[in-house]
């Protein structure tokens, strides 16, 4: 298994290259679980999907302190067959049989109401995509689900849905769609925009 995402955070200051690096000590207590490959374009973080989304939503609380509009604008992916196998990767949670469609909501709304509280409010959107399976709609419509009970839904926009709350509910959110949607060791991917303290939300 391969998983990982190609992040980019924009903080909307003239300032943004103190933000970004004043930023990046939030990705500090994951490096050793985490490879990182930045280029000027956007960065690669490779692992477990728990310390992806941690460190992603760390970094996002720590772009956008102070009141600063920032985006984190992110590709997520698990399981490309074009993508080599990675020990790094390898977790329980993407592993074992598919579950019951009603099993996995359940656990995900569980695991989404003990997400740690950051204080941060967060506006995202996000489109999931199933790859490589014949049922791809039912496990869209199951996540969709998921998402209209996970306390973070706001509504459905075309093409993607949109969510906001706090930034640990949003981000265990979306966590939990990525994992226990699809195949366990499928191919699934996420496009994401999040953003805080957007001027156009006032």
């Amino acid at each position: 298994m391969f998983s990982g995402a190609q992040i980019s955070l924009y903080p909307m200051t003239d300032r943004f290259v103190d933000v970004i690096l004043s930023a990046l000590p939030a990705l500090d207590p994951y490096r050793e679980k985490l490879r990182i490959e930045t280029d000027d374009i956007s960065t690669l973080i490779v692992g477990t999907p728990d310390i992806v989304f941690a460190a992603m939503r760390d970094l996002y609380v720590a772009g956008s302190a102070d009141g600063i509009h920032a985006v984190l604008r992110a590709t997520i992916s698990r399981g490309c067959p074009g993508e080599p196998d990675d020990p790094m990767c390898h977790t329980e949670a993407l592993t074992g049989p598919v579950l019951p469609l009603a099993e996995r909501k359940a656990s995900a709304l569980e695991a989404v109401a003990s997400a740690p509280v950051t204080g941060r409010h967060a506006a995202a959107q996000f489109s999931l995509y199933v790859m490589g399976t014949g049922d791809h709609m039912e496990e869209i419509y199951g996540c969709i689900d998921f998402l209209k009970n996970s306390g973070v839904f706001d509504r459905s926009k075309n093409f993607c849905t949109r969510v906001k709350g706090d930034a640990g509910a949003v981000f265990a959110t979306i966590h939990e769609a990525f994992v226990r949607f699809g195949p366990p060791n499928g191919h699934v991917t996420i496009d994401l925009t999040i953003s805080a303290n957007s001027p156009s939300a006032v």
